[in-house]
């Protein structure tokens, strides 16, 4: 057989070693990537540390009783076994695998001046993060659009939001989170880092890694602000469309009592509403979102640490069925254990 390769001449074996050289090195370059980043966010002197420890410690331990409490109240009453508060369950189960992806490593952290996170565990972050932060926005537009079923269209309120059309709402919401977060994560750690290994943030958000990378990160930029973008105006035009309605709806009513109660109904989902997609609109949904990391720092704790915490709060304070289910399973138990420690 001929020896095609010797056949070739010089400057053809120059070209062909030269790209076979490249190709190795990118070979190389691949295999031989970074292991770990190196989480800067809030990094200064060693009393604040202890502080920061503390303070996302107690928050999250309040976000689990809280929801977990909320949880238990909803499964323990039948009153509450109602469309409404089968999506605040899931709501309330969401928040705390939310807060979980990030508060508890942060606060370790914090604690033990442990900042670095291996290259794999970032990646996992960013994709529950974005997974649970997506399907929360997708929650907060079914549970709107549940409120204004039952309040614009209150007979057809029980046939409407069907057992199976929930459970289907819920499982849409997750599937659109499990597209986002398929995309953003793919598209970020496709980047090259070039051996820098710190991000300048609290844990491995979109737009910190994308800032961390040498690579030319304009596709990355348009690709989040496109998709979270189009996510944010989607869910909350949902959202303020529902409301709109709601809001003609309770005016039309006769009585001052019947328009009290639909809105004390509303109320606790619109303060919900109006944290969450304030902040989250802040962050991804303009453009530069990836140039100021110290300014996301800070308000990136309200919608991963501050807003799941609020949550249960916000509508167990606000709400009278929650408030007469918790005295009535609650309370006794209370009075029950101290009778057993006394």
């Amino acid at each position: 057989k001929k020896n095609y390769l010797m056949e070739m001449p010089d400057f053809c074996h120059s070209a062909f070693y030269i790209y076979i050289h490249l190709f190795t090195d990118r070979i190389m370059e691949n295999h031989t990537r970074i292991s770990e980043f190196v989480l800067v966010g809030f990094k200064s002197h060693p009393g604040s540390q202890l502080l920061l420890f503390v303070l996302f410690s107690s928050m999250y331990i309040v976000t689990v009783v809280g929801n977990v409490c909320m949880i238990l109240i909803i499964r323990m009453d039948s009153n509450l076994h109602t469309p409404m508060y089968f999506f605040l369950e899931n709501l309330s189960t969401l928040d705390i695998c939310y807060s979980s992806v990030i508060t508890p490593r942060a606060a370790l952290a914090f604690l033990l001046g442990r900042r670095s996170i291996s290259y794999n565990g970032c990646a996992s972050q960013m994709f529950f993060f974005s997974l649970f932060g997506t399907t929360e926005a997708f929650f907060l537009a079914v549970m709107a659009y549940d409120r204004f079923t039952a309040i614009c269209n209150p007979l057809l309120y029980q046939v409407i939001m069907s057992r199976r059309l929930c459970v289907l709402m819920v499982m849409g919401s997750y599937l659109s989170g499990c597209i986002n977060c398929t995309i953003q994560t793919g598209f970020t750690f496709s980047l090259s880092f070039c051996g820098r290994r710190e991000i300048n943030h609290f844990f491995c958000d979109v737009a910190a890694v994308i800032h961390a990378s040498c690579s030319n990160t304009l596709v990355n930029e348009l690709v989040m602000l496109a998709v979270c973008g189009s996510i944010i105006v989607g869910t909350a035009l949902v959202v303020f469309i529902s409301y709109g309605y709601i809001i003609i709806t309770i005016f039309q009513m006769p009585s001052a009592e019947s328009r009290h109660k639909a809105f004390s109904t509303c109320s606790s989902h619109m303060m919900t509403i109006c944290l969450f997609f304030g902040t989250v609109f802040f962050m991804y949904a303009q453009p530069g979102a990836t140039s100021s990391p110290n300014k996301s720092n800070t308000i990136s704790i309200f919608y991963t640490i501050v807003i799941p915490m609020l949550n249960p709060f916000i509508y167990t304070l606000r709400n009278r069925e929650v408030k007469g289910s918790l005295k009535k399973h609650f309370i006794p138990f209370l009075e029950q254990m101290k009778v057993w420690f006394h």
